[in-house]
């Protein structure tokens, strides 16, 4: 049976407008906020039961004969009404699109102009304000690379005005093959005829070739990175599919006494080592996380490796560990006042004091890393049983991924690097590159490797490398995370990926004899030489450099060495796809990392350079900024676990160092600003010249990647990516 709408036609109806019948299209348009609407379009099993008559007695029927037409009427009146408040409500929405839209150009232009006004560029001396100590060359020179670079965007502005001349002059001839110009032209008697004709030969004879080859061999070392990119994708569905998991002993740790360790458990002695170096905003997370973690604390020591200079962050690191050692934790704080050898120094200091002889594990944490409870019964209990283990790698995990731009780029950049790169080389090759915190070393491991070692800025792949050519093996373990920070502005970024960059090549220079002579196989020998250092750390920086940022833009002028589009659309999308499979969730971002990826080439690639031949900012490091941000799972658990205050020392002193440290905030900001970087703005400038070089000779593939990589190198060379400093 048909459902009735009288109600409809009695109670809604008669208040249609017009002040008439009533007759109308029922529609209910629900509207929150000028901004957040929704429309209910109220249909019926049949549409002519939405065409009734507002008086309480039914019209008389009409005629047989006309009936047909009467609804056919009434549908077409109810469905263009409804049309047209379908075409306003989307209008409105459209308006607001825009409005948005032209409020973002508005702020953009904001910045830019503040940006330029401030003139603040990437040559100018940092603000030491945090750990000076940490710089190794404080004075920031124009590099040659620099200069290299706005030589190739003179170069390429000349060129374009030059073709726009000759395509002007010949109507369009300028854009034509070498092979049209014939012996006639250039003997031409006009200047110009002659001057183009001969450039024309000139670039066939002497550019072009030198620049096909080198064309052809960046797209060989592209090749091939792409098919290790692959192998490395199928090796990790294979673990899913297989469902390979390293396993551990199982021991009694669900009904321990973990005040002794007894009742039969497996609880070896674990040192605990956060080593960490002026990051006052951080200090107290990590300590807490650290201090709760589920051990018996007779077996458990942590040590507080304090590098700080400031002396304020000094005292508060010394009263957070004199309230922890209060309430019954065994942890003890170190500082040393001779601070050479940054991280490494640290904790090879660390590692001689005479009671870690005394220690089977070693537990280590960066500054902002925040381990649950249960860390090390999820870790040690892969070494039982197991004497060739020399190392158990965690996975991070980051509190502010959805911070920013910047942020979302580097989640799924390091997604990829934990979930498939560690993930597959620890589960088919027991070998992987220690990250330097969020792991747990055999400290014999450490003895028989020689110990840290101050020789690079990676520390951390240096002893890797080191026990992995003494026979010991690694687990990574995928599903154990420890919590830590991104670095929210491009600035500590860009510092970053250039130690992690320039670090690798200075290890290879040292470590190469060492790779040749060990004893281990031929494979293993390979795979550390050829896949671990050259394709991973020297070959993809140098191709992603030279391929998409010098020798695109450059066969835009010189047409006869040309790319082909499946190396610059189709296979970096595909490949850009399979990096963002780790973290389905930033799929909408798969364009932006493309093109920032790219972008970062040049960053990575100086700093390879500056690592393989020595140069003076290989040995640079700073100290990565720190936020201090927790999630609300880690921030509930430490309030619940949070002890005590106790009064260690006299209120005023206390609110001295309150007084100070706002005083200090207060001068950090007036500090701390975005740059303008020079290297990415040449290169932007140089990108969107080839772009309309590349437009004027019809080349819609080209024309779209250059003009969006060069829009990509204009965003981040003036600093707006990442935190937006007001």
């Amino acid at each position: 049976m048909s459902p009735s709408f009288k109600w409809w036609s009695e109670k809604h109806l008669h208040h249609g407008g017009g002040g008439g019948g009533g007759g109308g299209t029922p529609v209910v348009i629900k509207m929150d906020n000028p901004r957040n609407w929704s429309m209910l379009d109220l249909q019926s099993p049949s549409e002519s039961d939405f065409i009734l008559s507002t008086t309480d007695s039914p019209p008389p029927p009409p005629p047989p004969s006309r009936l047909s037409n009467n609804n056919n009427k009434g549908t077409r009146n109810k469905n263009a009404k409804q049309l047209t408040w379908v075409l306003l409500l989307k209008a409105h929405r459209a308006a607001g699109c825009l409005t948005s839209l032209g409020t973002a150009l508005i702020a953009l232009g904001s910045a830019i102009k503040r940006r330029v006004a401030a003139g603040r560029t990437d040559t100018e001396p940092a603000d030491h304000g945090e750990c000076d100590d940490n710089v190794a060359n404080p004075i920031i020179i124009k590099s040659r690379f620099y200069q290299c670079i706005k030589l190739f965007l003179l170069i390429a502005l000349l060129l374009l005005c030059f073709e726009i001349v000759a395509a002007y002059y010949y109507n369009g001839w300028g854009f034509i093959n070498a092979s049209s110009i014939r012996l006639e032209d250039i003997f031409a008697e006009g200047f110009f005829d002659s001057l183009y004709s001969k450039w024309v030969l000139f670039r066939v004879d002497y550019l072009a070739p030198p620049l096909q080859f080198l064309a052809n061999v960046c797209i060989v070392l592209f090749l091939i990175q792409s098919l290790d990119r692959l192998m490395l994708c199928l090796g990790c569905l294979w673990i899913k599919f297989k469902r390979i998991k390293p396993a551990a002993k199982q021991g009694s740790h669900d009904d321990p006494d973990l005040e002794s360790g007894e009742n039969g458990g497996y609880f070896p002695m674990v040192l605990v080592q956060i080593p960490m170096c002026n990051e006052k905003e951080v200090y107290q997370q990590s300590i807490a996380a650290v201090c709760n973690l589920n051990w018996p604390k007779s077996k458990m020591l942590i040590q507080i490796l304090d590098d700080s200079d400031d002396l304020t962050t000094q005292t508060l690191i010394k009263e957070e560990v004199h309230k922890w050692q209060e309430e019954g934790a065994n942890i003890v704080y170190r500082h040393r006042v001779l601070r050479d050898g940054y991280k490494a120094g640290n904790l090879k200091s660390a590692m001689n004091c005479s009671y870690v002889k005394d220690y089977e594990f070693v537990a280590i944490f960066d500054a902002d890393f925040q381990p649950a409870s249960d860390f090390l019964k999820q870790t040690i209990p892969h070494f039982k049983d197991n004497e060739e283990l020399g190392l158990v790698q965690a996975r991070w995990s980051f509190v502010n991924k959805d911070e920013n731009l910047l942020t979302r780029l580097q989640n799924v950049n390091l997604s990829f690097h934990f979930e498939v790169e560690q993930q597959v080389n620890g589960v088919f090759l027991n070998f992987f590159g220690f990250n330097g915190t969020a792991g747990v070393w055999r400290v014999k491991a450490l003895e028989d490797s020689g110990g840290w070692l101050e020789r690079t800025t990676v520390e951390d792949m240096d002893i890797a490398v080191r026990a992995h050519l003494c026979g010991w093996k690694f687990i990574f373990l995928n599903d154990v995370e420890c919590q830590c920070e991104l670095p929210e502005s491009y600035e500590a970024y860009r510092k970053q990926q250039h130690r992690w960059h320039s670090g690798p090549m200075q290890l290879f220079r040292l470590c190469l004899p060492d790779v040749i002579r060990a004893k281990i196989s031929i494979w293993k020998k390979f795979n550390m030489i050829f896949l671990f250092f050259l394709l991973r750390k020297l070959i993809l920086p140098f191709y992603s450099f030279t391929l998409f940022c010098i020798i695109l833009p450059m066969t835009m002028f010189i047409p006869e060495a040309e790319l082909p589009a499946w190396v610059v659309c189709y296979i970096p999308a595909t490949m850009s796809f399979l990096n963002i499979l780790p973290a389905p969730k930033s799929f909408p971002f798969i364009v932006p990392y493309l093109l920032f990826e790219n972008t970062m080439s040049v960053t990575k690639f100086t700093a390879m350079v500056s690592g393989l031949f020595q140069l003076g900012s290989a040995y640079e490091w700073v100290v990565t900024k720190k936020s201090g941000r927790s999630s609300e799972g880690d921030l509930v658990s430490l309030i619940e676990s949070e002890p005590k205050q106790h009064k260690v020392g006299s209120e005023s002193s206390l609110g001295e160092i309150k007084a100070e440290i706002k005083q200090q905030e207060k001068k950090a900001r007036k500090k701390k600003h975005n740059r303008i970087y020079t290297k990415e703005l040449a290169l932007a400038f140089l990108l969107l010249t080839a772009s309309a070089r590349s437009l004027l000779s019809a080349q819609g593939i080209h024309f779209y990647f250059l003009l969006f990589q060069g829009i990509s190198f204009l965003l981040v060379g003036l600093d707006l990516i990442g935190e937006q400093i007001e």
